[in-house]
């Protein structure tokens, strides 16, 4: 069996799957917020938890938000910052007495809904994340595609392309730069548009709704979010070309942008063809988690319990 863990700022959350994808257990508890060592004792004793559960003993990926250094086999680009520097990865394994794999959670999503969600048969998949930030992950023939920086599906941080003479220079990203296509199209980049637009100062869901009932400010924010989606999208489409997109985080929960992004796809995508399939998650916020789990593949199980080199 197979054991995810899906690490967040707030939250950890733990599932056991079966050989077929099955839920056998799943426990949710607190992160342990600005403590390393406290985290480390929270993860261990939630994989025990689980086992004991689910009566058996399983391989062990986590998910994290950020991602493990290729130089340095240490955390960077973590906004759960007491992760950053620490060799998470091999600290659990001695915890635990096992390897545990690691991965950023834009990459989990990806992979879960590649494996067994919404774009299960897909040659390629990529994974978006419409949240808090804007994230992204590749999967290619079942397998992510890290990169050699482990940063690829990063494409938040690719300004917004074809940019109008209200969207220049843009708004400064926490990452240090202007006009990223994750202060556009996050929830706190839709919300801060609208209040730019007329004044409101009101939340995603409140926008949404207020469209859904007519309201003609809301419909305009969404209608510029969407075009604002279509034009980035067609930019990992010309990189890319996936044979699917599937959209995660809490802004995938519109459903009016599976409707109105592949129709405006075409008008950016090199070529004018766009038959990419723009996908809603089959997990929704499960697909973190057990994209985690999914991190060994089955030929690997062995591998995966075997205890690690002194």
């Amino acid at each position: 069996m197979r054991l995810g863990i899906d690490l967040g700022g707030t939250k950890i959350e733990g599932i056991v799957l079966g050989e077929s994808g099955e839920t056998l257990a799943r426990r949710r508890l607190p992160s342990p917020q600005g403590d390393y060592r406290a985290t480390l004792d929270a993860i261990a004793g939630l994989v025990l938890d689980l086992e004991r559960e689910a009566g058996g003993r399983g391989s062990v990926g986590v998910g994290i938000p950020g991602a493990l250094s290729p130089a340095t086999g240490r955390v960077k680009n973590a906004n759960s910052t007491w992760l950053i520097g620490a060799a998470l990865d091999r600290d659990l394994a001695k915890r635990l007495g096992r390897p545990v794999r690691l991965e950023n959670d834009a990459n989990c999503f990806a992979l879960s809904e590649a494996v067994d969600g919404a774009g299960a048969g897909a040659r390629s998949l990529f994974g978006v994340i419409l949240g808090t930030g804007v994230g992204g992950g590749l999967v290619v023939g079942g397998r992510l595609i890290g990169g050699l920086n482990a940063v690829s599906g990063e494409w938040g941080h690719n300004p917004l392309p074809w940019p109008d003479e209200g969207e220049r220079e843009g708004p400064l990203c926490y990452c240090g730069k202007r006009g990223c296509i994750e202060t556009f199209l996050s929830g706190p980049g839709l919300v801060r548009d609208h209040e730019a637009s007329c004044g409101q100062a009101w939340p995603a869901e409140r926008i949404v709704a207020e469209a859904s009932a007519g309201d003609a400010a809301c419909t305009a924010t969404l209608d510029r979010y969407e075009e604002r989606l279509a034009r980035a999208l067609a930019s990992v489409i010309n990189l890319l070309d996936p044979e699917a997109i599937v959209l995660g985080g809490g802004l995938s929960d519109i459903a009016r942008l599976y409707d109105a992004v592949p129709k405006l796809l075409p008008g950016f995508v090199f070529g004018g063809e766009a038959a990419t399939a723009i996908l809603p998650p089959r997990h929704g916020d499960s697909s973190g988690v057990r994209g985690a789990a999914w991190l060994w593949r089955r030929d690997e199980l062995e591998t995966a319990l075997r205890p690690p080199e002194p």
